[in-house]
Order: C-alpha cells, then sequence, then structure tokens
C-alpha cells in the first residue's frame, strides 16, 4: 500500500490502519455473505479474487486504489474496509468505496468514517470532486452518503453487471468547499 497514514476517525468503537493481506480472510468473511453481497457489485469467486486486489494497494502510483482497514480498537479486528477504488489526480477526482462486516451496522461507524475519509481526501490528496455509485437497491449506503453531505446526481441505468446482470446505481458526489448542511 502507498505509505499514507489514514486519517483520525472519531468513533469509539473502531479506528483506521492500512489494509493488508492479512486482512483478507477477515475481509473476505463477510463479503461473501448473502446479505452483505446482496446490495454490491462485489463478484468474488473465492479469496485468491480478493488477493488481487492488494497489487492495486500496494502500488506506488498516485492514481492506484487507496483502502484502508476498519478495526475495533478493542481487538484491531477487522470490521470494515474504506477507502477510493479510483483517483485521478490528472481531474482532481476521486471514488469513494466501503463496506462493513454485519455484525457493526447501525453502530454509525460508516458515516464517521465516510466523513473523515472524505474530510482528509479534500485536505490532503488535492481532490475537488468525491463522488460514490450505489447499487440502486442500496438504501443503506444512500443513507450514509447523504449523512456525509453527498448529493444524488443521477441514476445510472444497466451500469454495471451485478453477478450476470445489468443493474442500476445512484451517482452520488460531493464537491470540495461545499460544507454538507
Amino acid at each position: 500500500m502507498q505509505h499514507i497514514n489514514p486519517p483520525e476517525l472519531p468513533h469509539d468503537l473502531v479506528c483506521l490502519r492500512p489494509l493488508n493481506r492479512a486482512d483478507a480472510p477477515a475481509w473476505h468473511a463477510y463479503l461473501t455473505m448473502p446479505h452483505v453481497l446482496e446490495h454490491t457489485s462485489w463478484q468474488l469467486r473465492s479469496i485468491d479474487d480478493l488477493l488481487q486486489k492488494f497489487e492495486a494497494l500496494e502500488s506506488s502510483d498516485p492514481a492506484s486504489e487507496l483502502r484502508f482497514a476498519i478495526v475495533l480498537r478493542s481487538s484491531g479486528e477487522l470490521v470494515g474496509t474504506i477507502g477510493f477504488h479510483s483517483l485521478s489526480p490528472l481531474n482532481k477526482t476521486a471514488e469513494i468505496a466501503y463496506d462493513l462486516a454485519p455484525g457493526v451496522w447501525g453502530m454509525g461507524i460508516a458515516p464517521s468514517a465516510c466523513a473523515a475519509m472524505v474530510d482528509w481526501a479534500f485536505n490532503h490528496l488535492d481532490v475537488v470532486r468525491i463522488q460514490a455509485t450505489a447499487l440502486d437497491s442500496n438504501i443503506r449506503t444512500a443513507r450514509v452518503l447523504e449523512k456525509c453531505g453527498f448529493q444524488r446526481e443521477g441514476l445510472l441505468r444497466n451500469f454495471r453487471m451485478v453477478r450476470g446482470q445489468p443493474r442500476d446505481f445512484w451517482v452520488y458526489a460531493r464537491i470540495g468547499g461545499i460544507k454538507p448542511d
């Protein structure tokens, strides 16, 4: 992974640290749960598919993926990830993505992590726009993004193939310098 320190996370239960290959089994375990998978575009056939992701995460290219582990403060157990799966230094844009293990859903972790990452990116990555795409059925993610000041810009019809089916995704964005309400 790029040697970048993660932002401070103002949440009592969790903190951020660099994501590493040792996190792959725990990450894979919850990403393949049917109730997690149904609202994402993840298409993991095996843990090897996830391990390939670390090639991009370990790159020093400023346009490569940047992702951090969300871990319990008490034990260091991985309960999620957050970061930017696309960065464009040329266009000064990033696309945020995150996931959480269902055992910590509803505890305010996603909004806290999302807000911290967005603020950090505007201050440290020289971006002017951060966007997100959310499967049209992913109501939880829509709520998180709206809590973090993202505005829904439109529906991307048949935007991605999700487990063999074309699916619609909402696109959200937050523009630098505009504070959420």
